[in-house]
């Protein structure tokens, strides 16, 4: 089999197995957009709170909207308590019209885990199966239901396996272990290994899919065939190279890949600010857009200056203005 092939998830196929991870802050639809335009097979939304939901949040509402290009798409959901995500599962379905649902028990944030939920999850399997299985309860087959876990607490303490033995009981219908502990955070290094013993685990029985440390094509290859998981998941990865997604799929098929042109690549980080711009406003998309802008100026010529533009920027002219020379040549 190619190491880019389809996936089956419960019901659900995908045609290929690269895809964009659930990031806070930054899988808003307009950027999946261009990462779906950018070749990426399936994406996640930014986690979305099944407390704010059910309470009636407004902006809890916006994250779940599906891109214009997204013939499929997973909202992912967290939520402590098993009643409140069950109620909330429901929610989604009937406002989001998804394919399918993705349950974060990795979320290494302190107020996400006081609330019960994330990391909290990943240690404490009995819990995670009282979650999992109100969330597959209250979907009632229309969709699968799927975990995102870590490896454990902390050194001392790896659950990986009992949390995900937890999920399978509980119906989910794939994993995807970003192989790093919650006291590690985003630092240090994920640890593959454990991605690749999960899959030993799970033993067909669902799906792995891995995250952690997917940077460029060549990672993203060597993930798949040092650990036989069954997909990758580009989470900063992604962050200003949207193409990432195409240029390892031609790695993967052909041995080979082309680099992107940096004007492409502006070009789709305006595409962005447009698309985010229409559901939030300019001014609110052009703040969000600073960081984003200066993940897609890596690599340009005499950064320094333009980042210094980016970061005051306030407008889509301020915009155009700061990258004026590279949309002209």
């Amino acid at each position: 089999m190619s190491l880019y092939h389809s996936v089956q998830i419960g019901s659900l196929k995908l045609d290929g197995n690269l895809f964009l991870a659930p990031v806070a802050g930054y899988s808003d639809r307009a950027f999946r957009s261009v990462c779906v335009r950018g070749g990426a097979a399936f994406c996640y939304t930014e986690m979305v709170s099944m407390e704010a939901l059910t309470r009636g949040s407004d902006k809890t509402a916006l994250l779940m909207r599906r891109a214009p290009n997204e013939k499929a798409y997973a909202v992912q959901i967290f939520g402590g308590n098993p009643e409140v995500m069950q109620k909330g599962a429901k929610m989604v379905l009937q406002a989001a019209n998804c394919e399918l649902i993705d349950i974060n028990c990795g979320c290494p944030v302190p107020k996400i885990i006081k609330s019960g939920a994330g990391s909290e999850l990943t240690r404490n399997p009995q819990k995670l199966y009282q979650i999992a299985s109100a969330v597959v309860q209250a979907v009632e087959g229309k969709v699968p239901v799927t975990v995102k876990i870590r490896s454990g607490w902390d050194a001392q303490n790896l659950t990986w396996k009992e949390a995900a033995d937890a999920a399978i009981q509980a119906g989910c219908a794939a994993i995807t272990i970003h192989p790093r502990t919650r006291a590690q955070g985003y630092e240090g290094k994920a640890d593959w290994n454990i991605l690749a013993d999960l899959v030993k685990f799970a033993n067909g029985r669902v799906p792995v899919f891995g995250s952690g440390d997917a940077f460029t094509p060549e990672e993203a290859k060597r993930m798949l065939e040092e650990t036989g998981c069954d997909a990758v998941m580009f989470a900063r990865g992604a962050m200003g190279r949207p193409f990432i997604f195409r240029q390892t799929r031609q790695l993967l098929e052909t041995g080979a890949y082309e680099p992107i042109p940096i004007r492409e690549s502006i070009e789709a980080g305006f595409e962005e600010l447009d698309l985010l711009a229409a559901d939030i406003g300019e001014k609110g998309a052009c703040l969000e857009m600073r960081k984003r802008f200066c993940a897609y100026s890596k690599g340009v010529p005499g950064v320094g200056e333009l980042r210094r533009r980016i970061v005051q920027a306030e407008s889509k002219a301020d915009y155009r203005a700061a990258f004026a020379q590279i949309l002209q040549g």
